[in-house]
This record gives C-alpha cells, structure tokens and sequence, in this order.
C-alpha cells in the first residue's frame, strides 16, 4: 500500500503535528491501495503561517517570474501526466482514457491559460486623476471535490499564483494522491518556500479551520451545496471573501427544430461521461412533447450503448465507477425515488450494470415522463442518471429550465439565432449551444445556490486581487 504521510508546508514535507491516517480506496475494487494522513488545526495554523510569511515577496515578483513558473508546472504535469492519470483513475475510478484525455489535460489547460492571460493583463489603470489598482488579495484557502480533481486544484492554484497570492490546499480525503504528485511538481518548477502548501484533512477538521482561520484573506471551496454553506458561514466572522462553485441541475432544451438524433443522443453521451459526476452535467434534458416517443427510443438506444468498464481496461466512451460508496448509495437511492415517483423508465435502473459484483460500478440510467417537480428532477444525482421533461413549447421549456435553485450550466439544442436567443433566457453562468467544445478562457460558476464568484479565465483570475483606488495620483 502507497503511504503519503507528510504534509507540504513551508517548501518542506513534514510530519503532522497529531499522527491520524486514512485509507484511500480504489472504488473499481473497493479496497484500500494508498494510506494518507489527516490533519488538524495545528497543521493549518502552521501552513497558513507560512503562507502569510511568503505572502510580501512573491506578491511583489514580476509578471514575466510568474508566467515562468507556471509554465513550468504545466510542463512538469506534462512530463508526469501517466502518473497523474494512474492517481486519478486509482483514487475516484475514472476511466484511463478519460484520465489522459480529459481529467490531468484539463489541469494543465489552466496553468498554460492563466501564464498568457498574466503576461497580458492591465495591472494599473489611469482614469482621470485616480489610479486604478489591480493588488493580489492575499493568503488563499483552497477546499477541492473529487470529482474532476486536478481539473479543481489547477483552476485555483494557477490563478492564485498568477495574481502573487499565496495559499492552503485541502484536496478531497477521497482523491488526495493527485494533489500530492502535483505538489512534487511544484517543489520542482521552483515555487517559493511557503507560496504553496498542501495539508489533507477532512472537510469537520481542516476544512473548517482554514475557512475560519484569520490570516486567511478568502476562501474558494469547490463541492457541494450543503458544504459551500458550511464554509461560508465558517468564513464569515471574519468578512473573507468566499468562492464558490457549488451544486447543479443543468437544463438541455432541444428545440423543435433541433437534428433530434445528435441531439438527443449527443446529451445523453455527453451526461453519462465520468461516469455523470460532473456539476455542470446536462441532467435535464427538456424535448417537445410530440417528439417524446422519438426522443425516447433514441435516448434508451444512446444510453443501452455505453459500457461499463474496468477504469484500466475501459474503451472510448465507456464508464467507470462512481467515485465512493456514500455517492454510490445516493445514486441508487435516487434511482429507486425516481420509480416510485411515478416517472417511466427507459434503460439502467437500480443495481450494478450486469457482471458486476463489486465496485461502485451504477448503470447508465434513462428517465422519461419526468415532471420538473419530481424529487429527480430536483436534486443533483451526481450519477449517471438523466431525467426527459416533456415540453409545450419553448417559452415552457425556458420557464421549467429556471425553475431550479441551481444555476452553473445550460445547454440549447437547435438552428444557431434560435438557439442563441434561448440561451439568452436561461438563468445560468455558462451556456454551450450545439454541443461546442470547453473554452479555457471562459468565465465558469454559477447563478443561486450554485454558488458565487467565477473560475477559468481572465474572470478567474480577477477572482484573486482587490482593486485600489490611488486618488490625486495625477494632478488635476
């Protein structure tokens, strides 16, 4: 078994101050394969110290320094990216192909965005006779999920160097050996002592003592909804400022006038991979009720198509498990309320996919008939479940879209000005029209209780400085 005991504080790996440990477990297999430790508030008190020390320096070295050293990190993950593809796959059970294709490509894409984006932003600004002041915001918090976990800590990390701030990671106790591997990455590309430090914990212990710690300036949680809550209120008494990409229920309208095949089937595929364990996954998928039986037959075709896989063995396009056994009895949990609901269903169910006898392997699930009122369609499965709603026409499609608590995604399906001017009603932070691709530079978080504030791009970025104001800067 993989033991990752120490902690990364003040450029050094250290022991914890009180020895606890966890087991990490593969959830393909569900046994142990790694072992790390658990910190405590005496482990933040001594990370955040280091990064208030380091904190005066590096917020002071130049643009060119820091666009350096993230290049270098992205190219040391580069360099590492089988290794962090085994972690990821190990430790949350995404499949290999999806772990080198997607999952640590993702992370590098931030550290590479966030180097061009530094090298061209306006730091300083002359209006009239104030100067206008871009300052990094100071030591930052980091609380990270599992389940797109490099993806997670890049789209903080790199911005927060970008700006000179300097920071605590807690990655997730579930997916932690990633963060360490991309820690190593960061000791070699040179990052200052105390800029970056790393203490695993659980959300109760470290997670609670970084949000309400002092010296930090702001906290940026990714995860759920319930524990975005538990960190802002931790934060508030002392007025840090609070990112958070939280939870979510994303409507996909497919227009009447859509190509039903690709749209109906691209939703599907497109909700099913990682195994649906994405916040901004399209779970609601919304078709005009006289296309429903079509619909359905193609959605019951698309989602009877996708394998379930052995995350080493799986091909293009197939699942691997979900990540953990709490989230797994979620799911199954809801897939069963889903039948008793009353809504149809198409394909999977409740249970492991055939041939499975152990794993958090679930099975690519279909339901139609849905109401937007069903508890189905009111909670974020985070699974590989997607729920059909039966529409009149568009201004009911774009009236049930909304009508959610969540806001971090939508999805329209359709001829391009149609879709255009429909992606324009739906309440959400990041639309994407006829299944275009991520874009790196895109601001990415969400309306309502899908949390505040933005990641990815020059909008992420400005996440981590404070404006000043220099007033009389010039003379009148």
């Amino acid at each position: 078994m993989k033991e990752y005991l120490k902690f990364y504080i003040n450029g050094e790996w250290v022991d914890p101050v009180e020895p606890r440990t966890l087991e990490v477990e593969n959830p393909a297999t569900e046994e142990s394969f790694a072992v790390i430790s658990i910190g405590s508030q005496a482990d933040v008190d001594k990370a955040v110290a280091a990064a208030k020390a380091a904190f005066p320096a590096f917020s002071q070295t130049s643009v060119e320094y820091r666009a350096e050293l993230l290049e270098k990190i992205a190219e040391g993950m580069k360099t590492r990216l089988p290794e962090l593809a085994e972690a990821v796959s190990n430790e949350m059970g995404a499949p290999m192909w999806l772990a080198n294709a997607a999952q640590v490509p993702a992370g590098m894409g931030h550290f590479g965005a966030a180097a061009a984006i530094l090298r061209e932003y306006k730091f300083e600004e002359l209006k009239g006779t104030t100067l206008l002041r871009k300052e990094p915001i100071g030591v930052c918090g980091f609380i990270t999920p599992w389940n797109w976990p490099i993806n997670q800590i890049a789209c903080k990390v790199a911005p927060a160097i970008a700006a000179g701030c300097t920071m605590v990671l807690k990655p997730s106790e579930i997916a932690p050996l990633d963060a360490m591997i991309l820690t190593e990455i960061m000791h070699e590309a040179g990052v200052p002592k105390g800029v970056f430090n790393l203490v695993n914990g659980d959300g109760p212990g470290v997670g609670a003592s970084l949000s309400a710690h002092p010296d930090v300036d702001m906290m940026s949680f990714t995860g759920s909804t319930r524990a975005g809550v538990l960190v802002a209120q931790a934060a508030a008494p002392t007025v840090k400022r609070v990112a958070q990409e939280l939870g979510g229920k994303s409507p996909n309208i497919v227009l009447p006038s859509a190509d039903l095949k690709k749209a109906v089937g691209g939703g599907v595929m497109q909700m099913m991979t990682n195994s649906g364990q994405s916040c901004n996954a399209p779970s609601r998928m919304f078709v005009q009720k006289d296309q429903q039986e079509e619909a359905i037959a193609i959605a019951k075709a698309t989602a009877e198509s996708i394998k379930v896989m052995m995350p080493a063995e799986a091909e293009p396009g197939a699942i691997g498990p979900i990540s953990n056994g709490n989230q797994y009895q979620k799911v199954q949990d809801l897939i069963q309320k889903g039948i008793e609901e009353g809504a149809t269903l198409v394909a999977g169910g409740p249970g492991r996919p055939e041939g499975f006898n152990k794993g958090y392997f679930a099975r690519p699930t279909v339901f139609a008939n849905v109401t937007n009122d069903m508890t189905i369609a009111r909670e974020e499965i985070f699974g590989p479940v997607l729920v059909m709603i039966p529409y009149e026409d568009v201004d009911d499609a774009v009236e049930m879209a909304n009508d959610t608590v969540y806001g971090l995604a939508g999805y329209v399906q359709g001829p391009e000005d149609e879709a255009r001017k429909v992606a324009n009603r739906i309440r959400a932070g990041q639309i994407q029209v006829n299944g275009a691709r991520p874009d790196f530079t895109a601001p990415f978080g969400g309306y309502g209780q899908s949390g505040n504030g933005r990641e990815w791009g020059e909008y992420g970025f400005e996440e981590f400085l404070e404006v000043k104001a220099v007033i009389g800067y010039k003379a009148a």
